[in-house]
């Protein structure tokens, strides 16, 4: 047993990796971006894209991070490319980057349990008011931060492990509770046929570039988060086999929410399924507007279900955002884990105090995360740091990782390293598919959504 700590078994490993994959991205962003997207055409190219380009880039995080046995700039010194370890620190930026925001937007759906419980529908009509109260959310904010701390201080089978083998069970349970009942609302065929049956007409090359980056960003790739869970698995471990488990976890939950939320705007819009891509507006507004149509005891316990789901998401995702500067504190700076677990995390909320107070409620909600520079109007702080952790850096960060492997540490260390619990691995199919997606097929396309990102988020340009 490593002094760093390691999962108990391989199912906590999935569990908790899956965890850190499955979060806000799934239960809010899928839906929207499909809403936006056009529908099943979108779900079909996500899929695809989750698999032929995800997947390699999820084997090979987690390969190195086992082989190194450490956090994400720790793992490049380990193999002897010290030089590399910047793309450790972007992923580590990048992820500090993302848990600043991605906890304020935690802590309004941790206030919504509340606002629920207590049938304040109208909610959705202020919504404008609410997240611009800052002590409020502020305060919801760090309790949720203060959660995610706690769970990281207790290590990684005792509290990342453990949480994951109560939150991920619970989160699909309660997703299936709903989907049962949605089932049930007239109506809601309507958003089943949205949702299932693919109108290619609707296909653009924007549509396609959209559902790579969901896929990219909800699997929690180019961020170092996987080097880093991938530190504490044991050598007999199949990574091939976990990293598939994982993978089919994260796009089957994200599924499941589409099934739970297409049904609810048929039920609302009469069929005519308008407002299904409305954007980040879908969770926050038009849902709770769903839940009082819905009405009554039944309206306040579906709506008070969905957001408790949308908490327990959000959980699972932050505690691995915050276990990547933890086990780089933790090992390159010897601080005993309670308290960098307390300090960093406290740290954390403060930049992101930022994006409390500067959310801009109307350009948030109408640029639904795409553009930070559109035509020369600037966005708000929030959707900044989005663009700039999500979209921009974690694709640079995916596609040096998988050049890295290739080309630097080299393809054959690489099938070494996987071979260990995959006897079968060496001269078998998926051998030779990930070798050429990594050396080739992952960094042309990730160094091209990069290319792409900043020019449209930054300057306004867009060539698709």
């Amino acid at each position: 047993m490593s002094a760093r700590g390691n999962f108990s078994s391989k199912l906590g490993f999935i569990l908790a990796a899956a965890g850190s994959a499955v979060g806000l991205g799934n239960i809010w962003g899928f839906p929207y971006e499909v809403g936006q997207g056009g529908g099943a055409a979108f779900v079909i190219i996500y899929l695809i894209f989750c698999f032929i380009l995800c997947y390699p880039v999820m084997v090979t995080e987690i390969a190195i991070g086992r082989k190194t046995q450490k956090n994400p700039v720790g793992a490049f010194n380990a193999l002897g490319y010290k030089k590399w370890n910047f793309v450790g620190k972007l992923g580590l930026f990048s992820g500090v980057l993302i848990l600043s925001f991605y906890n304020v937007i935690a802590g309004w759906a941790f206030g919504y349990i509340f606002e629920m419980v207590a049938g304040n529908f109208g909610i959705a009509d202020q919504f404008g008011d609410y997240i611009t109260n800052v002590f409020k959310v502020g305060a919801y904010g760090l309790v949720f931060m203060a959660v995610t701390a706690y769970v990281v201080s207790k290590g990684v089978s005792g509290g990342i492990e453990k949480a994951a083998r109560l939150l991920m069970p619970t989160l699909i349970i309660m997703i299936l509770i709903i989907v049962g009942y949605v089932m049930t609302l007239p109506n809601a065929i309507d958003g089943l046929k949205f949702y299932l049956i693919p109108d290619f007409s609707k296909l653009t090359p924007s549509v396609v570039y959209n559902a790579m980056g969901q896929a990219f960003f909800s699997l929690s790739l180019g961020m170092g988060a996987l080097i880093t869970y991938g530190s504490y698995v044991g050598k007999s471990d199949n990574i091939i086999s976990s990293a598939a488990f994982i993978t089919l976890t994260d796009v089957g939950i994200a599924f499941l929410a589409g099934l739970m939320i297409f049904p609810l705007i048929g039920f609302m819009s009469g069929g005519t399924m308008e407002g299904a891509g409305r954007g980040p507006g879908l969770i926050f507004v038009t849902l709770p507007q769903i839940f009082g149509e819905i009405g009554g005891t039944l309206g306040i316990a579906t709506g008070t279900l969905f957001f408790v789901l949308l908490c327990f998401a959000a959980l699972t995702s932050t505690v691995s955002l915050l276990e990547v500067p933890i086990s780089y504190v933790v090992d390159e700076w010897k601080i005993k884990r309670t308290r960098a677990s307390w300090l960093v995390a406290l740290f954390i909320f403060i930049i992101g105090i930022p994006s409390l107070i500067g959310n801009g409620y109307s350009e948030f909600f109408s640029t639904s995360f795409t553009t930070y520079k559109d035509g020369g109007t600037d966005t708000d702080f929030l959707s900044f740091v989005a663009a700039l952790a999500n979209d921009t850096i974690l694709p640079l960060g995916g596609c040096i990782i998988a050049f890295f492997a290739a080309h630097i540490w080299k393809k054959h260390n690489l099938d070494e390293e996987l071979s260990n619990g995959a006897p079968g691995y060496k001269g078998s199919f998926i051998q030779k598919y990930l070798n050429f997606a990594i050396g080739y097929f992952a960094p042309i396309v990730l160094i091209s959504v990069f290319i792409l990102t900043v020019l449209f988020k930054f300057f306004g340009i867009q060539l698709i």
